[in-house]
């Protein structure tokens, strides 16, 4: 009886490592279709890719693709999601602070680019430039940003007299600020991506000194 508790107990932990092993297979190779993707894409465009040549990069075949998306629709829309995702919680570090504490906040988005520079590369260019069900899930989600940085500026006793409106315009104005110098660092050099920070830092800092004089509608 103990024998046989021990074969049933071998058993079940050589299914559970071939269970890993096909996990751990399946998740290698979803990632890299997202990698092939965001390489591919940087070169010519999400529109442009077919399912055959992303397939390839993965050293997969075309039919294997549908084990992991259902369509090349369902690929873009995972990487809008990794890619907003990262550019949310990164803009969650960008609060009203003290103007050297901003500087900081700044510095430390654009460190979170540097990192995963692909994937925030393909956000930017697919925003305007890819097919329209991506360019309305970008848009979807970058308005979700927005929404949050509003709930976010609301918590402010400083800024409990705004409207809804005035919060709106100026948590666009953060976001819109910030998404364009990613622009700008992603398609830079390495030489001119300090520029590049220290100007969307110079451009936050006046932003914040606009809050902080601003006047709003209803207190005039």
């Amino acid at each position: 009886m103990t024998k046989a508790a021990m074969v049933n107990g071998c058993m079940l932990t050589d299914v559970t490592e071939q269970a890993g092993t096909r996990n751990e297979r399946k998740a290698h190779t979803r990632a890299a279709l997202l990698d092939g993707t965001l390489t591919l894409a940087s070169e010519r465009g999400f529109a442009a890719l077919s399912l055959r040549e992303i397939a390839r990069s993965a050293g997969i075949v075309p039919t294997a693709f549908y084990r992991h998306f259902a369509s090349l629709d369902d690929l873009g829309a995972t990487i809008v999601d990794e890619g907003v995702t990262a550019l949310r919680l990164a803009l969650r570090e960008v609060r009203r602070k003290p103007d050297a504490h901003l500087a900081d906040t700044v510095r430390f988005v654009f460190e979170q680019v540097r990192v995963r520079r692909a994937l925030f590369g393909f956000l930017i260019r697919e925003r305007h430039g890819g097919p329209a069900p991506l360019r309305q899930a970008i848009a979807m989600e970058m308005q979700l940003i927005v929404r949050e940085i509003v709930a976010d500026l609301s918590r402010l006793r400083a800024l409990d007299s705004w409207s809804t409106a005035e919060l709106e315009i100026a948590a666009d104005l953060l976001v819109t600020t910030v998404t364009d110098g990613i622009a700008g660092f992603v398609a830079s050099t390495p030489r001119e991506e300090s520029a590049i920070v220290e100007r969307t830092v110079m451009q936050m800092r006046l932003i914040a000194l606009g809050i902080a004089g601003w006047v709003p509608k209803n207190a005039e």
